[in-house]
């Protein structure tokens, strides 16, 4: 049995924040399907409750094997009485997705409300998420993933909306100090992993259309993409899509690292002084 074999058997216990929608959603059916028993935190509403009731119908023991938790993942508290439900109901928690993010339009300037819901819910949700779970999914010594929902917005920086930017780029720094400090940790069977979506058509990038855009994947595509990588055991799980191969991917976050190391302007990609010089870097081979 290969470790994602061991993390995702018949009657493991999944934990996903921001599961009502989206690729929390997506995962949640897929776990659901897994045989696996699934927690799906997000705030309250129809919603919530329309989510919970698609995840019972794909899982084999239906309601007994599904929960839905009205959870505020930028409140420690909230997460904390998620947790403690959790443990009494399943005993527990093999899988850890802290997948929650909002991305309101943010500028340097904005108002402050916007920064405090984006940094408390995408980077605090997943910090604390992972110190509420954590000690106790290393504890109980079997295998485990706390997978933490990143963005390649948190890699490359893009102009605009800020905000989202920090909190993704602080997400991959913490994962990356997770993984680190859990394969240190004698004993350890617990293992982190940063899923890094390319353009994926959810209620966070969908806007005003309707339909799915041909350049963008679905929360399944993505959630099968995650899962394949997982069985590699990848920690940087950097998805494709319909419009940007992985090749561009790299081209892309080594031209944002060569900022640093050329003495380049910060976002150089979008400075009109160096346009010729990235398209020929991102055509370059190797």
């Amino acid at each position: 049995m290969t470790n994602t074999q061991a993390v995702f058997a018949k009657s493991n216990v999944a934990v996903i924040t921001g599961g009502a929608s989206g690729i929390g959603l997506a995962a949640a059916k897929h776990f659901a399907g897994l045989g696996m028993s699934v927690v799906l935190a997000d705030l309250g509403g129809d919603r919530l409750a329309e989510a919970k009731a698609a995840v019972i119908a794909l899982a084999e023991g239906g309601e007994e094997q599904v929960m839905a938790i009205e959870t505020d993942v930028s409140s420690k508290e909230s997460l904390d009485a998620l947790e403690r439900t959790v443990i009494q109901r399943f005993g527990r928690v093999h899988v850890l997705m802290n997948n929650a993010g909002i991305g309101p339009e943010t500028s340097i300037f904005s108002p402050q409300a916007g920064w405090d819901n984006i940094l408390g819910v995408n980077l605090m949700g997943v910090v604390n998420g992972t110190r509420t779970f954590g000690q106790h999914m290393i504890g109980h010594g079997e295998p485990g993933v706390i997978i933490n929902t990143g963005s390649k917005q948190g890699i490359t920086t893009p102009p605009g909306n800020p905000a989202y930017n920090v909190s993704k780029a602080g997400v991959k720094v913490f994962t990356e100090a997770l993984q680190h400090e859990l394969r240190t940790t004698e004993g350890c069977k617990i293992t982190a992993h940063l899923l890094i979506p390319g353009f994926v058509f959810t209620g966070l990038t969908k806007g005003d259309r309707t339909e799915k855009p041909a350049a963008a994947w679905t929360s399944e595509q993505t959630v099968a993409f995650m899962m394949e990588s997982l069985e590699r055991g990848d920690f940087y799980i950097l998805c494709p899509d319909n419009d940007v191969p992985r090749a561009t991917d790299e081209r892309r976050i080594l031209w944002a690292a060569g900022d640093i190391v050329e003495n380049r302007p910060p976002l150089s990609r979008w400075h009109g002084g160096y346009d010729e010089a990235f398209k020929a870097f991102l055509n370059a081979k190797g």
